[in-house]
C-alpha cells in the first residue's frame, strides 16, 4: 500500500467532513432566519391597524371627556343616610364570639 494515496484519502475525507459541517451550519442559519423572517410576515397588517384603531379612540374618548366628568377624588355618596332598619335591629353586634381577638 503506498502511504502517499493513504495521504490524498485522509485530506479528501477531512474535506467532506469539512463541507459537512458548513453546509450544517449554514442549514440552522438559514432554518433561524427563516423562522423570524416568518414571525414578522405572520404579523398582519390587519392587528396593527385594530391596534391603531384602539389607540386612536382611546384618544377621542380622553379628549372629549375631558373636563365633563366629576373628579375622582370625590364619593358622591359620603353623606348619605343611615336607611337600613337592619343595621339596628341586632342585640348582639357588641358581643365578641372570638376570645383570641
Amino acid at each position: 500500500m503506498n502511504f502517499a494515496n493513504f495521504d490524498i484519502i485522509q485530506i479528501m475525507m477531512n474535506k467532506k467532513i469539512l463541507i459537512i459541517i458548513i453546509a450544517a451550519v449554514l442549514s440552522i442559519g438559514l432554518v433561524i432566519g427563516g423562522y423570524f423572517y416568518w414571525q414578522k410576515i405572520k404579523e398582519k397588517p390587519e392587528e396593527r391597524a385594530l391596534e391603531k384603531t384602539g389607540e386612536a379612540a382611546e384618544q377621542i374618548t380622553e379628549s372629549a371627556t375631558k373636563g365633563v366628568l366629576p373628579s375622582l377624588g370625590t364619593n358622591p355618596l359620603e353623606n348619605q343616610p343611615d336607611i337600613n332598619p337592619a343595621g339596628q335591629a341586632n342585640p348582639f353586634k357588641d358581643i365578641k364570639t372570638n376570645p383570641f381577638e
